[in-house]
Parts: C-alpha cells; structure tokens; sequence
C-alpha cells in the first residue's frame, strides 16, 4: 500500500515538473525588454507653434489686428466679455462675476500647489501625448510644403497654419490655392505685393510676382472653424483634407478640430496623511485606495483588512457589499457600500471604483492577505515611471504556488461573420528598468490601475457571478497593461471540510460554483457575440 502511495506521489511530482517544463519553453521570449519609461519633455512635448522651416526677414509685412485677435495666446483671463447689460441678467442667465479658483486655498499654500499642478500636469501630458500629435511638415517633393500631421483647432476658433511654402523657381508669377469645407481661410497680416483672393471664405487663392513675398504671406495664413463638430477633421470634397495646390500639382492635409481633453489630475492629499514612505518615496495613503468586492465572506474579508493595516494603516479601503444579510464594518479609513442581495460581481466592481477619489486604485479579492511582500509602493512606482496604465502582481497559494495570470489576446478580423478573439498564457516582451515587470494583456485577480482609466473600461455588470478576463477583453486597444512578479499577494485557504461549512460558505459555493446548466457561460458566449462582435474563440 505505501509502495503505491509512494508511486502516485512521483507521478505527480514528475507531471508537475514537465509541465512547468512545457510552460517555460513555449512561454513567448520575446525581445529582451522595451523602455516603457517616459521620455524627459524636451523629447516629446513639442512647442506650441513652432518656428518656419524658412524666414524671410526681409519682406515686410502688417498685421491685421482683427484676425490676430482670434489666434490663440500664451495666458488668458476670465473677464467678463463686453455686451449689453440686462436686468436679472445672473438670475435668469446663470452668467455672474469671474471666479478665481485660487482663491480657495490659502495664500502661503498656493505656491507649492501650483509647482505640485504643474508637475501633475506634466506626467499627465508625457503619458496620454503621441507621437501622432506632433506637427510634421511634408518637405517639397512636389513644389509644395505642407504640415502632415499636428494642427488642430478648437471648434470654432482660429488658428495659424503652419509649414505651407511653394518650393519652385522661374515662373513670371506665383500662385497657390487652398480650400477648406468646415472653415474659413484668411490671413494674419498682409504681406507688400501678394495678391488675396477669398479671404474670409473657404476658397483662399494667393499669387504674387516673388516667391519669398508669397512664401513670407503663406506663413501668415488662419484657418477658423465654422461647423461645430468635434473630434472630426477638415473635409473637403471628394473625401479628401484640406486642399493645397498650384500649378499642376496638389496635395492634402487634414486640420484636426476637437477640444482638447481636459486633464484629470489628482492631488498630493492633505499634507500629514502619509504612511511614511516606503522604498521608493511613495505616499501610498495619497495615492492608492484598496477596492474589494465581498458576499457572504465576513471572515475572509476582516482577515483581509486586518493584513491590511498591517502595512497600511491609513490606506482608504472601498467594500462593494450584495450579501442578503449585511454584516456590519466598521474602523478607519473604510467604506462600506451596500446593494441590492446578489447583484453581481462587476457590478459591485463598478460601484467600488465609482467611490476612488485617489490616483490610483488597487483591485484584491476579499479573501486575499497582505505580507510583507505586498509592497504597493513598487507598483506604484511602475505606473509612475512608465506609460503603463495598469500593472499586475503575482498571488501564492496555499500550495506555496504563485500564479500571476499573464495573458495576450489577439483579436483578428473575420469580415461580416464577426472577428477572432485568441487568448494565449505568456507576455510580449519584459519591461525596461524593471528586471522582475513584463508588458501583457490580461493579468491576475489583483492589480494596481489608473483610476480614470479603469473607469474608462468598466465592468460590465451583466457579469453577476464568475468573470475576470472579460474586463481585460473589454479594455484592449484601451489598457497598457504590465505585470511584476516580485509584489505578491497570500491567497487564504480554500480548503474546507464539507461537514464543518457554514451556510453563508454554502450559499456562496452554489453562487462562485453555479451548475453546469447555469445560463451564466451563455450570458458571456452571447456578449461576446454581439457586444464585442466576436463570432469565435480560440485559447492554448
């Protein structure tokens, strides 16, 4: 009898040592690793308007006051524009006195907020600008000069275009036309011996006798919005952008008009509320808030929190709670937010999340526990210093196993039928500075996320019971997604006599363990059908 349990105890063993085996050879390997840090801002901000490729000091030129007013400037101001003065023009307008936002803080305090915004708004624009966004200008090939990429107007504002020139020589006379559909064409200032024609109107034409006047009037051309349409670009006839064009040749740009996206920038907290830093001078209780989702679990939950303070004592924790019968939480630093019995797992998710007012947002089961290797401050540090907008850890097991769930998914086109989605276990390649970080798609149940960029994705709340790729399916193309295994996270036993269950532990395995009847994998078979427009799946 011990012979054979011994014989079973090495078959396990030598069928768990060839499959990590297989794990590790067919993992992708991928390149060595790919610099996700960001850039310093000399490198990736360009100027607001850069200088022309060529000046013409020489030709002179006047401004015309009128269309300089509509150019967009360095400061601006919140008075009151000039007009007629109505009575109960406030009451029955809304409009009243400027306000100055500033004037909310104290005096001594406003100096380090405004170096504390500014640094803020700085990380904020190195992570969502791309190089698509900057301002390129189309070199004459052609005659023509043109900007490829990087203008952008506000609706219905003014703005100079930027990079236009005619590289050609002698012609008796110098002409070039531009047409817009969405605007108007006109000119900032008049250059001496350039002809205009439409000015004010979305056919421009320009001639002149010498080729640096009309280049020096080229440099001086607006372009104001007329259609209020945002996030769109300048169309013109036959689907084509803007339209540049002289004697025998033509070309396109397209002038993008949107509103800016206006930042969301999170603060440091008020001063005093920190943990003491950790290991890369984090403050982690201005940060992060610790989310959860609990049903039925009590137990598993307090000993949760209780790990928690351990480490974090003043870290703010979110509980989303759909238990029929709620127990109550109390202690500091926590919130706990009840809903209707059994109404699901993303949507408790989504409720957890709706309630963050932190940067950053960590994602844990409720029956996880913290150790002394749960250092949020290296996650931290990963978002901080890179353009990843979430970044998982790694879980161990009773077992003593650590599983960190890395998964890449690919979606291929599948014309009317609906498109592929395949789920494969691995990463693309490692993450630059961080030996223990890789850049993935999907990753375990416990992870750290920008807090606006979860909220981007959200979870769909028709997923009430047993889902968790679905969220990571759903914010592909969205999320830039890591993963590092040296932060990690215990996950409490599971294991439980059957006789010794309590009924809360028996009511929650017939809701986490549904039967195979159960319309739940229909619900997700049908969402991915039709929500995501998938017709089939595919994993290894």
């Amino acid at each position: 009898m011990r012979g054979a349990q011994r014989s079973l105890c090495l078959l396990l063993v030598a069928t768990a040592s060839l499959a990590a085996l297989y794990l590790h050879l067919w993992a992708p390997k991928g390149p060595p690793s790919v610099d996700l840090r960001r850039p310093s801002p000399e490198r990736l901000l360009p100027p607001a308007l850069p200088p022309p490729a060529r000046s013409y000091p020489h030709v002179p030129f006047r401004l015309k006051e009128e269309v300089m007013e509509l150019l967009p400037r360095n400061g601006c101001s919140c008075e009151a524009e000039p007009g007629l003065a109505l009575p109960l023009q406030r009451q029955l307008f809304g409009q009243g006195p400027p306000v100055d936002f500033a004037s909310a803080f104290a005096p001594a305090e406003r100096p380090r907020l405004q170096r504390q915004r500014e640094r803020e708004y700085r990380s904020y624009r190195l992570r969502v600008q791309s190089p698509a966004d900057r301002l390129l200008i189309v070199r004459a090939n052609s005659p023509l000069e043109y900007p490829a990429q990087g203008v952008e107007v506000r609706p219905l504002q003014t703005v100079l275009v930027p990079g236009l020139s005619l590289q050609a020589t002698g012609r008796k006379t110098y002409q070039v036309n531009l047409t817009a559909t969405m605007g108007t064409l006109a000119v900032a200032a008049v250059v001496e011996g350039v002809e205009l024609q439409g000015e004010g109107q979305p056919h421009l034409s320009l001639a002149a006798a010498r080729l640096d006047h009309l280049n020096r009037q080229l440099q001086f051309v607006t372009y104001t919005n007329t259609l209020f349409h945002p996030d769109t670009a300048d169309i013109a006839p036959l689907c084509l952008p803007v339209q540049f064009s002289t004697d025998g040749h033509a070309a396109a740009f397209a002038i993008r008009i949107r509103h800016p996206p206006t930042p969301r920038l999170y603060g440091p907290g008020p001063t005093g509320d920190s943990d003491g830093d950790g290991d890369e001078g984090y403050n982690v209780t201005a940060l992060v808030t610790i989310a959860t989702k609990t049903f039925l679990r009590y137990e598993k939950l307090r000993g949760l929190i209780a790990s928690i303070r351990r480490f974090y004592p003043s870290v703010t924790i979110v509980v989303a709670d759909d238990s029929q019968h709620p127990e109550p939480l109390q202690g500091p630093h926590l919130e706990h937010y009840l809903m209707p019995f059994g109404k699901g797992w993303f949507a408790g998710r989504n409720l957890a999340v709706s309630q963050v007012t932190t940067k950053y947002v960590l994602w844990v089961d409720d029956d996880f526990i913290f150790t002394p290797r749960t250092r949020l401050e290296k996650l931290v540090d990963v978002l901080e210093r890179t353009s990843l907008d979430l970044v998982g850890g790694a879980v161990r097991e009773i077992t003593g196993y650590t599983t960190t769930y890395r998964q890449r998914l690919s979606v291929r086109g599948g014309g009317a039928g609906g498109d592929c989605l395949r789920t494969r276990p691995g990463f693309h390649h490692r993450l630059a500075g961080f030996p223990a970080c890789v850049v993935t798609d999907g990753v375990v149940n416990f992870f750290l996320a920008r807090t606006d960029k979860v909220r981007q994705v959200g979870f769909d709340p028709r997923l009430r019971r047993v889902a968790h790729l679905e969220f990571f399916i759903d914010g592909l193309g969205v999320l830039h997604v890591g993963s590092c295994e040296d932060v990690v996270v215990d996950h409490a036993s599971k294991l439980a006599l059957p006789w010794r269950r309590t009924e809360g532990e028996r009511q929650y395995a017939r809701y986490r363990y549904p039967p195979a009847r159960d319309d739940s994998l229909r619900l997700k078979h049908r969402l991915f059908f039709f929500k995501n427009r998938f017709k089939c799946m595919a994993g290894n």
